[in-house]
């Protein structure tokens, strides 16, 4: 079974929703699966109370989780167009990876999600993009030939699935940003067949 890794960090849900439609993406593809992981949290002045993981959110990523997947999909909160403290210390974290090459050749993609429509979506996606370059992954984004992303009216971008959450983080996904987290789900799965045979 091809297995293609989640890992997600979420403050209001909201990314990890987008996680959930991703995983069920990579799912939609004969032979594949996702694996959803979270890193761990860090206290930063924009969420200084460190939260506990919800029970029904999922395991923290280890490293293992690296090494073992087949493809990588990465997904932040964005942070002043950048991608999450905890986010970036975690990938901070895999340099024996990186000198394995563990990762080299598997495919990736990334996803966020911001409060205002021009809250930094594209930034925090391609900063999110640079250590996987550095890894050797083929990054993979949204085509255009995939039509929601020229009719979105929220989230959806070329360097990846992205959400518009609102002011208060409480607007739900729509029907084009699930769709199009879908699409890159399963985007990344095919290519990991591919890559694979």
């Amino acid at each position: 079974m091809t297995e293609i890794l989640i890992v997600v960090h979420s403050v209001h849900g909201n990314t990890l929703a987008m996680a959930r439609e991703i995983a069920r993406g990579v799912e939609q593809v004969e032979g594949c699966q996702a694996r959803l992981r979270s890193v761990a949290p860090l206290t930063s002045a924009i969420d200084p109370q460190q939260r506990p993981l919800p029970g029904d959110g999922p395991s923290l990523v280890s490293n293992s989780d690296l090494s073992e997947c087949d493809g990588l999909i990465l997904g932040s909160p964005t942070r002043f167009g950048n991608m999450a403290a905890s986010v970036k210390y975690f990938l901070d974290g895999t340099g024996s990876e990186w000198a394995s090459g563990a990762l080299a050749g598997k495919p990736a993609a990334v996803f966020t999600s911001t409060a205002t429509l021009h809250g930094g979506q594209e930034a925090t996606l391609l900063s999110m993009m640079i250590p996987l370059l550095h890894h050797g992954m083929v990054v993979l984004g949204l085509p255009y030939t995939e039509s929601a992303l020229s009719r979105t009216q929220s989230g959806g971008t070329p360097y990846g699935a992205s959400h518009l959450a609102g002011q208060d983080s409480d607007r739900p996904l729509d029907n084009t940003e699930r769709h199009l987290c879908r699409v890159l789900g399963a985007r990344v799965a095919r290519t990991a067949l591919k890559l694979s045979a």
